[in-house]
Order: structure tokens, then sequence, then C-alpha cells
């Protein structure tokens, strides 16, 4: 059975368009990792949570926001032997007053025997629709078109 995973596609309408907000993972191996690393804020829920709560709480730890709004479900998509459920929501988010994410530990640097922590996510930033096909890993694009139609079919 494959994990589970519930995240939030938070996009906000600018002058120029749609933009959406991507977050970067931390850790040594995302470090230098630009374009095919970016995601949605999401992370793991277990069978008999909700996958909408789920999708909000994980927002809230790795970015330090509480989102509130009318979400839209955008389904499900596979990414590297997980499935990720999604929602959009349109609001906002300072990325200058930068995250608040949670953290997590591991062995680092490898073989050293040595715990460092890292924090989930070192960065979060809005991308144009076109600039975050780019940046958001394989898996998470089809989530972008989806937004993009139903915003389209509004």
């Amino acid at each position: 059975m494959p994990k589970r995973s519930a995240g939030v596609l938070l996009f906000r309408r600018t002058g120029a368009g749609i933009e959406v907000l991507l977050a970067h993972p931390g850790g040594p191996f995302w470090k230098n990792k630009d374009e095919g690393a970016w995601s949605i804020p999401k992370g793991e829920y277990g069978d008999h949570e909700n996958p909408l709560a789920a999708a909000k709480r994980e927002f809230a730890e790795e970015t330090g926001v509480t989102l509130a709004g009318q979400f839209v479900r955008l389904g499900e998509v596979r990414q590297t032997g997980k499935i990720v459920t999604a929602w959009a929501v349109e609001g906002s988010f300072d990325q200058t007053a930068g995250v608040r994410s949670n953290i997590f530990s591991m062995p680092w640097p490898p073989g050293s025997g040595k715990l460092q922590e890292f924090p989930e996510i070192d960065r979060a930033e809005w991308f144009a629709l076109e600039v975050a096909r780019l940046k958001i890993v394989r898996g998470q694009a089809e989530l972008l078109e989806r937004l993009a139609e139903h915003l389209h079919s509004q």
C-alpha cells in the first residue's frame, strides 16, 4: 500500500496572472537543487485522519501559517511511491517573513554517527504558473494544470 500525503497549493491573483506558493525541501540532499525540486507544502497522514485536515495541518507545520478560505479539491497524483491528495485555496503568504518549518533529524554527514537537525522546508516562494511548472517535482506538475483548469472554468 503506497504512503499517502495531503497538501495545499496556495495561489494568488496578481496583475501578471496567477502565482502559486511552492516550498523548497530542507536538508543536505536538496540544498543545491532547484528545478524539479520544489513541492506544495504537504505531509503524510494516517488511515483514520481527514485528508483536508491533514493538508491544513501540514501547511501550518511547514510554513507557520494557518489557512482559511474555500478549499478546492484538486484530486490525487502519484509521486514516487506515494499518493498525494491536494487542495487549492486563494490566500496570502509573506515570503519575506520566512517560513517557520518543523524540524527533522538525520545522521549527517553519512557515516559520522552525528545526528543533525534540518528544517523540513528551508524556504517558500511565489512563482508564476509557467515558472512553477519548471520548479515543481514532476509528480505534482498535474496539480498546477488542474488549478489552471479550475480557475479558467470560473
